[in-house]
């Protein structure tokens, strides 16, 4: 089985200051926000700059050095510089740090798109600065722009001349033959690291059977040449995993109850469940050297029952689940 290597976007350029008090801005907060990120396991920091004055996406060189230089001395972890920026940003701009900087893996938009970003207004009513209801509303007229000369002026650049690797980000299925039309002209060299990004509005929707068709299509165009993740926006969670620890005296052993674990319709069959589960396994093994997972769930629910026992759940004959709530509980004593 292959490693799995978790990359992590630090700020990016989406969303605004008043989206969220999290969203790192200033070069200490990104940097800070970067090493955490390594020490919980990142080993790609995927960044983008901000100006710290105001939190827009900036694409100034001094700007980047801010903050590069402290997360190269509190991590190893590879660091991936945007040359996307901002749609609002020319292709020199955005090149002008990662060429001063010289990092050694570049992510690169494989195709000029929409991006609209202005559903988001409807998020927000209160703006910490003026160019952030602007910009959103601007984006029902905003194109970002990477025609095949930009990207052969990014692969050339950065790759040829620099010796970056690249993060080849696909928002489409014709992103993908692009990125064959380049390995073909001898510009792309094996293994080539695919980033599937679904949900921007412009780009392919965040459903599984579209993520099915992107990666049904690579493996038709590179075979085994090839290395893939996704990123997916959507407006609300897809899946909760809830749990708790659990003592059992008749085995003597730590596990961990899972109260709920809920999966939007949505997404259920790409094995988003098992993935929760697992998650729960591994933390709760890490966290107190739980041995085993309980549950429980409705009778009538003929669909959880076959799903549980195709992961190996099992009932207890010998065990009843029983339960004191209401009036009853309050005349317990």
């Amino acid at each position: 089985m292959s490693k799995i290597i978790i990359s992590c976007a630090i700020t990016g350029s989406i969303h605004t200051p008043s989206m969220s008090p999290h969203l790192p801005v200033t070069a200490d907060q990104i940097a800070t926000q970067a090493i955490e990120a390594a020490k919980a396991g990142a080993t790609v920091l995927h960044l983008h700059a901000r100006d710290p004055l105001n939190g827009r996406p900036s694409a100034d060189p001094a700007h980047w050095l801010a903050f590069l230089p402290a997360i190269k001395a509190g991590t190893d972890a590879i660091i991936n510089m945007t040359t996307g920026g901002s749609a609002v940003m020319t292709l020199d701009q955005r090149l002008a740090a990662p060429m001063q900087a010289q990092p050694e893996l570049c992510s690169l938009n494989m195709g000029t798109m929409n991006f609209a970003l202005y559903p988001m207004l409807g998020k927000r009513k209160d703006w910490l600065h003026d160019w952030e209801e602007p910009f959103l509303r601007g984006t029902d007229d905003l194109v970002f722009k990477n025609t095949p000369r930009d990207i052969e002026a990014v692969l050339t650049r950065m790759g040829a001349e620099r010796g970056a690797r690249f993060e080849f980000e696909c928002y489409d299925v014709s992103h993908l033959y692009m990125l064959k039309h380049f390995e073909d002209r001898g510009m792309i060299r094996a293994p080539i690291f695919v980033q599937f990004v679904m949900g921007v509005l412009g780009g392919i929707a965040a459903e599984p059977a579209h993520l099915t068709h992107l990666k049904e299509t690579a493996d038709r165009l590179f075979g085994d040449r090839y290395l893939w993740s996704v990123l997916a926006e959507q407006d609300g969670p897809v899946g909760v995993a809830l749990y708790s620890l659990f003592l059992s005296t008749t085995r003597g052993k730590v596990g961990a109850f899972v109260t709920d674990l809920w999966v939007d319709a949505s997404m259920r069959g790409t094995g988003l469940g098992r993935q929760l589960l697992v998650a729960v396994r591994d933390r709760a093994q890490s966290e107190w050297g739980a041995t085993f997972l309980r549950l429980n769930y409705y009778a009538d629910n003929a669909g959880a029952a076959a799903f549980y026992a195709r992961l190996g759940f099992r009932p207890k004959p010998q065990e009843t689940w029983v339960t004191l709530e209401g009036a009853e509980l309050g005349d317990l004593g």
